[in-house]
């Protein structure tokens, strides 16, 4: 409804035995006001809760709280919590900061809210923007937070956040507080809860997060003593009040401050005196104080006042118009008015200004508008449900306060209920809050609406599930693809929607019949190429295809007759260059597709495509030794996910691979904070998520390249990587990553079993590229640490071959150093790395890189060559200190102490700014000259120009391929 703004509650009397709570509140606000004593002190902030019973005075003690720190200056804001009210998404959020904006011109408050407009605008209150952004829950709670704080830092002063009966909050706007709540002792902000700790209610779980945060308790109210409850009866019916009464008054309501007080109001007002003679009468007026005493007492009204009170517990617990009781009551504004007087008179309704500095009533306590609405006949209940969404729309409050009264209604089969509710689903997607979308979208099928209409509620109802109950989302849709009448483009968009919720069920097989079958039937050439694109995005995530080269022969065949013209042909080529990728072919070839497919641009937030496909593109430049390239376009991804409000999976799956560009380029720093950022939010959204074990893999493969072991192992336990079995492809694939860990380990036997297992799986599905997973080069090391050098000879020969056959000089680097470890000759083992170095030289690899660079000086010290072992030692560690690679650091500092040399400082490298020397070879190498041409020119040797370019290629991430787009030339 409207925002009450006065604080409720009697003024100007003690609360007795409340004087632990009021010590809480005054210590709270001491702390918040950077007051101790008569000593500045700085701010601090937190959670202050106060739990007890209906009745027993939280509510009193609350407002104390906000008279205080408004009279010491703070920006107090308050909501309550309404029973009849919790399925309003955002409602309590509104309640506590509308008031903020309603003083502020909407130029204002859009320049205030910045960027965050369209995602949280929607949430607060505001006039929602013109689109269809759909922010997901966590972009929304991110918005609210960046909102709040803003909020807290313009006004300078300290900011209370004051939320009562919390128990029937919202569940939208608990979980957002619930998570801010640690940001508050940054900010020095105090958020107060008071609520009914034994009330079982949905909000329970995450009102006790909220209220036991870091081990503390709610302050319990306990019930009045004999003695607090004479105090109160003489201060209202007077000091000669005896003691045999007191006790009457104090059994009877069992210490309970709001009963005691009603049942003396009560008795004042009927003239009983507080003697012992009085206690009868004062047992029959205690019945009318509570939950059926109430009702009968109401019921003693004429009928208008009685319809007028029942509207109010219909239409809400605070904040409500007048003029909205007299038409929900029927019975007209003017007896609406009077009806409110006395039932003012009778202490059942308050009469509060709200922020319009409008007249606006409230019931006097939870408890008798609970006791109220309870009383209302069940036919008379619904009706007037339906009469408050009428009313609400017609006075331009919207269908979301509509809504939660149509929930109420039986289905009638009306057009403008349908119409309504689909109204309020799309408003609460705006808003971030799904779970009311689905709420309403259900009752609107339940209606029903026309046939013409019903495959599109259905629609809408599954495209809510789908992220929470996919396999529901599937029978929904499958019923909408059954409806008799259903415009041709709706049913393909049924049919794209319906594919996703069966491999988000696990049912990809299905998935694959399903378009398969469309593509067949269809008449049109763009739908059929549309449901191509399609069936080749989901077979390339498919952990089971039994036929997988045939269908990437089908992909590439496909591939070669499309230019690229629309969208649906640049995702097809952009799957093209992925599977040439997992497959090993050619990287010219998978770089040749990835570039057709960004001609004519992808967006990263196209719903029905979805971003599986822009995201294959730029890790198609990954692999291909362009990570440089790679990294743009997920910064570009990024932008437009948080531009959308799209902070959960999409925004963890980003932020986690764009950690394993940097990981691939070896800065192992950088990589690790962006994965650990995105394992914060997968973790947020949820365990289980696909975004999860992306960055689980991830993270323990960049740990290990930093020679955290122990590190590693903490993830790997914590997420139970050993049992992770993934429904479609995850990359690194995580029971290879596992391996790589029991090897690190020196679980050498384990580590075999672990990474033939995984190279089967991945063999028999066609992924064969070492760049890819390099779990073959990882087995040969497991086969070489198990001395059967003859068996990791041949791993690592054919993994070579593979490496070769993908072509970039990274994956060589790579295997050339596996082989090297394989080898047996010292003289072998020295070509070997010596071959690494000089591709990886060639490569963004810069972890690689040091890699070999100290296994290289390594065996040259051993082999006595002694000059060239600094040269390549100081060089690896230089490099390994650069990325971070603590573990080779320390080996190339014991391999050069070992011979008497002092480590030297590692140089700094600028990272992105390339030395004027090593700007002039980029140049050459990009003008197409080799590095002997480039050596000529420079007056140089070969050797200075391929550190140089080494160089180059780590800082710019690309490789002598990339150079020229890099360069800007």
């Amino acid at each position: 409804m409207t925002d009450a703004v006065a604080p409720r509650g009697s003024e100007g009397h003690p609360l007795l035995e409340r004087e632990s709570e009021l010590i809480a509140v005054r210590n709270a606000l001491d702390g918040l006001c950077g007051v101790q004593g008569d000593e500045p002190k700085s701010r601090r902030g937190g959670v202050l809760a106060f739990a007890g019973p209906a009745g027993v005075g939280k509510t009193t003690v609350v407002n104390q709280l906000r008279r205080q720190a408004a009279d010491r200056g703070c920006t107090v804001l308050f909501a309550r919590g309404g029973e009849q009210e919790t399925q309003v998404p955002f409602r309590v959020m509104r309640q506590l900061i509308r008031p903020l904006f309603a003083l502020m011109e909407e130029t204002e408050y859009r320049d205030l809210l910045g960027n965050w407009y369209p995602i949280v605008a929607p949430a607060i209150g505001l006039d929602a923007p013109a689109g269809d952004t759909h922010p997901d829950p966590q972009g929304v709670r991110d918005g609210l937070d960046w909102v709040v704080t803003r909020l807290s830092v313009r006004h300078g002063r300290p900011l209370v956040m004051v939320l009562d009966d919390a128990q029937w909050a919202d569940a939208e706007s608990l979980a957002w507080l619930t998570a801010f709540a640690d940001r508050a002792e940054e900010l020095a902000m105090l958020i107060v809860v008071a609520c009914r700790p034994d009330d079982v209610t949905p909000a329970a779980p995450m009102l006790q997060e909220l209220t036991e945060r870091h081990g503390t308790r709610p302050h319990e109210l306990a019930a009045l003593t004999l003695g607090a409850v004479a105090s109160i009866v003489r201060r209202i019916l007077g000091e000669d009040a005896d003691e045999i009464f007191c006790r009457e008054v104090w059994a009877i309501t069992g210490g309970s401050p709001f009963e005691v007080v009603e049942l003396l109001q009560k008795s004042k007002e009927l003239g009983l005196r507080a003697h012992e003679d009085g206690i009868t009468r004062l047992r029959d007026l205690a019945s009318a104080v509570k939950g059926s005493g109430i009702v009968e007492r109401l019921l003693q009204f004429r009928p208008s006042t009685v319809n007028v009170a029942w509207a109010a517990a219909i239409l809400g617990s605070s904040g409500i118009p007048v003029n909205l009781l007299g038409t929900v009551s029927s019975f007209g504004e003017v007896q609406a008015r009077e009806a409110v007087k006395e039932l003012r008179e009778a202490r059942i309704l308050t009469v509060l200004t709200n922020i319009k500095r409008e007249e606006v009533v409230e019931f006097n306590h939870p408890l008798i508008s609970n006791a109220v609405y309870g009383a209302i006949p069940p036919g008379v209940r619904v009706a007037m449900h339906g009469v408050a969404a009428r009313a609400l729309i017609d006075a331009g409050l919207g269908p979301g306060e509509a809504a939660r009264h149509l929930l109420e209604t039986h289905p009638e089969g009306d057009p403008w209920v349908v119409r309504i509710l689909r109204q309020a689903a799309r408003e609460s997607f705006s808003a971030g809050a799904p779970e009311p979308a689905r709420r309403y979208l259900a009752r609107a099928l339940r209606e029903p609406p026309d046939v013409e209409e019903r495959a599109e509620v259905l629609f809408e109802l599954g495209s809510a599930n789908l992220p929470h109950e996919p396999a529901a989302t599937a029978n929904q849709l499958r019923a909408a693809l059954e409806e008799p009448k259903v415009e041709q483009r709706l049913r393909e968009a049924i049919t794209y929607r319906l594919a996703q919720a069966l491999v988000h069920s696990g049912q990809m097989e299905q998935a694959i019949e399903l378009l398969e079958d469309a593509a067949q039937r269809t008449t049109s050439s763009r739908t059929r190429q549309r449901m191509q694109a399609e069936l080749f995005k989901w077979n390339s995530i498919r952990v089971d295809d039994q036929d997988s080269p045939a269908r990437s022969r089908t992909l590439a065949r496909y591939a070669e007759h499309i230019s690229g013209r629309s969208l649906a042909e640049r995702h097809i080529l952009g799957m093209r260059g992925w599977d040439a990728v997992l497959r090993g072919e050619s990287a010219a070839e998978a770089l040749h597709y990835a570039e057709e497919a960004l001609k004519g641009g992808m967006s990263w937030v196209d719903q029905d495509f979805g971003f599986e496909a822009p995201a294959g593109v730029a890790l198609v430049l990954m692999y291909c030794d362009q990570p440089g390239r790679a990294e743009e376009l997920f910064v570009k991804g990024i932008a437009e996910f948080e531009e959308k409000g799209w902070r959960g999976p999409h925004l963890s799956f980003a932020y986690t691979l764009l950690g394993y560009i940097r990981y691939r380029r070896g800065r192992l720093a950088d990589a690790e904070d962006f994965v650990r950022n995105g394992l914060q939010i997968a973790d947020r959204v949820g365990q289980g998520v696909p975004a999860q074990a992306y960055a689980i893999g991830t993270l323990v493969e960049t740990l290990l390249a930093r020679g955290d072991i122990a590190g590693a192992q903490e993830i790997a336990d914590k997420y139970r990587l050993a049992e992770i079995r993934p429904k479609a492809v995850v990359y690194p694939d995580p029971q290879a990553v596992h391996g790589k860990l029991l090897l690190a380990q020196g679980r050498v036997a384990d580590a075999e079993r672990r990474l033939s297992a995984a190279g089967e799986r991945l063999d028999r599905r066609g992924s064969r590229n070492p760049a890819w997973s390099p779990w073959q080069l990882d087995l040969a090391l497991a086969q070489a640490a198990a001395g059967r050098g003859d068996t990791a000879r041949e791993t690592s020969a054919e993994a070579l071959a593979r490496a070769r056959a993908f072509g970039t000089a990274s994956v060589i680097g790579h295997a050339l150093r596996v082989s090297a470890a394989a080898a047996a000759d010292p003289v072998q083992v020295a070509d070997f790395l010596e071959q690494a170095v000089d591709h990886l030289e060639q490569s963004p690899a810069a972890y690689e890189l040091a890699y070999a660079l100290v296994d290289h000086g390594t065996t040259l010290r051993a082999i006595g060559r002694m000059e060239r072992a600094a040269l390549q030692l100081y060089r690896g560690l230089e490099v390994a200190a650069t990325c971070g690679a603590d573990h080779l650091v320390r080996r190339a500092r014991e391999q050069l102490a070992s011979v008497g040399l002092r480590p030297r400082r590692p140089l700094p490298t600028g990272r992105d700014t390339l030395t004027g020397r090593e700007l002039v070879a980029a140049e050459h190498a990009a003008a197409g000259l080799g590095n002997a041409a480039v050596a000529a020119e420079m007056g140089t040797s070969e050797q200075e120009v391929s550190e140089l370019l080494c160089a180059v290629f780590t800082k710019l991430g690309t490789d002598r391929q990339g150079l020229n787009r890099v360069l800007g030339l």
